[in-house]
């Protein structure tokens, strides 16, 4: 699938150290956009039919001995009319021997020709989830996002809640940030969101009447994290006397964001409550309620009442789709 994002060559060159066997140009401006790759069998043997040329090419052990079959002329023509379709890139797998005319059609054509030692599978697979990372939908929303108990936090709010000064909270209590003020969403499978911080921000929090502190350096390296998982969405919101909040957690809540319901809570603020000790609760409770465990239903159970009550899912009205 094509992605209105891309990642350069030279980073997929360094992730898995592949060997240049050809580049027509710096591989810093070479752009892939597609999050899917291909093995060209079919296209080898001439049939082109519905082929994407956007997609990274995989030629493994089958495609060189499909062509060993072939004197050398013919095997020339097929190789010539599949670099002819300028694929993005092809990678040659195994550390397998390159025969004369890929790299004779790579340069006529200026299609960068490369390798790698891992096997054909084994490559592939782990190619696919770093394009899914790196070219996956993703929009950027204001707020943090920690890791508590294993479990990725969404802290979201409106300025001067206290989304800060509850992260610290939190690290200080053995947790770790991830991000602060802007939070990068991606959507890397049709189950998942993944939240990371913008590289020239992360590490540092706004603390106001402190200012901008770094938390690596203070904290130290087990203080923060590079990416998590998003298990949880809590909304701090101002505490309100005349609004009834939901004292008993039957309610299922969701927030949507990239087409994914993400479970939700909303948190009344005010002063003497202490968010850091309730996050964590929250957390715990969270990642109990996916394991099949609901404290709510057990009590009602134990009251007799849970098969008088449906508990209703109520879903959150935000609604982030995909961020251009």
């Amino acid at each position: 699938m094509k992605s209105p994002f891309s990642v350069s060559l030279s980073k997929i060159i360094k992730e898995f150290s592949l060997e240049t066997l050809y580049l027509p140009d710096d591989p810093e401006n070479i752009y892939i956009s597609s999050n899917e790759i291909n093995r060209p069998g079919l296209q080898l043997s001439g049939y082109y039919d519905f082929f994407d040329s956007d997609r990274i090419q995989i030629i493994g052990k089958s495609e060189m001995s499909f062509l060993q079959e072939f004197p050398p002329q013919e095997a020339g023509v097929k190789i010539r009319n599949f670099f002819e379709k300028k694929p993005p890139a092809v990678i040659i797998s195994r550390n397998l021997d390159v025969v004369e005319e890929m790299y004779e059609s790579a340069k006529a054509y200026k299609v960068p020709l490369l390798r790698t030692s891992d096997s054909t599978s084994s490559f592939m697979s782990a190619l696919i989830a770093f394009l899914n990372v790196e070219l996956a939908p993703r929009i950027i929303r204001h707020g943090v996002l920690v890791e508590v108990y294993g479990e990725g936090l969404l802290i979201l709010g409106e300025s001067g809640i206290g989304k800060s000064e509850t992260a610290i909270e939190l690290v200080k209590r053995g947790h770790r940030l991830i991000a602060d003020d802007a939070v990068e969403i991606r959507r890397v499978s049709s189950k998942s969101l993944v939240g990371t911080s913008p590289e020239n921000i992360r590490h540092f929090i706004e603390l106001r009447g402190i200012g901008i502190i770094n938390v690596r350096r203070i904290f130290g390296m087990g203080a923060v994290k590079l990416t998590e998982k998003i298990d949880l969405v809590i909304n701090l919101e101002p505490w309100e006397v005349n609004k009834v909040y939901d004292r008993m957690g039957l309610e299922s809540e969701f927030t949507n964001i990239l087409g994914l319901d993400v479970p939700s809570v909303t948190i009344p603020v005010k002063p003497g409550r202490n968010l850091a000790i309730i996050i964590e609760v929250a957390a715990m409770n969270n990642r109990q309620k996916k394991m099949g465990y609901n404290a709510a239903q057990e009590l009602l159970e134990k009251l007799g009442m849970n098969e008088s009550f449906n508990p209703p899912i109520k879903p959150n009205s935000k609604n982030w789709d995909f961020f251009e």
